[in-house]
């Protein structure tokens, strides 16, 4: 009988050793929550990129179409600010409003002194 309670107790030691190992050890159940967590943020990065992949590979195929040329001329007048040859370049300052004085009373040009 003494030899029954040893093995049980032995089983029931490894069975909590497992039950540790499984919830808190190396690879365990809350590293690999936090591995998934990981890779979910990933892929939500990948996605984003991919959309800007996308993008660009499509401005690309525009620059290089037919009708390219517009589009680089467009882009060189917006980002860079280039202008054709003889084209006048006006830029427009939006500034404060500019104050005026306020007119002369009517009364005051008639050289009687006031009240």
């Amino acid at each position: 009988m003494r030899a029954l309670w040893m093995v049980l107790l032995v089983l029931v030691l490894l069975l909590g050793w497992l039950q540790y190992r499984l919830w808190f050890g190396t690879g365990g159940a809350g590293q690999v929550a936090q591995l998934q967590e990981q890779v979910a943020q990933q892929a939500h990065q990948n996605d984003g990129l991919r959309e800007r992949n996308a993008a660009l590979a499509a401005e690309v195929a525009d620059l290089k179409s037919p009708t390219g040329e517009a589009a680089v001329e467009e882009r060189a007048r917006s980002e860079l600010g280039m202008i054709r040859p003889g084209e006048t370049f006006y830029r427009v300052v939006e500034g404060a409003p500019v104050r005026r004085a306020p007119p002369a009373p009517a009364d005051a040009d008639d050289g009687e002194p006031a009240r």
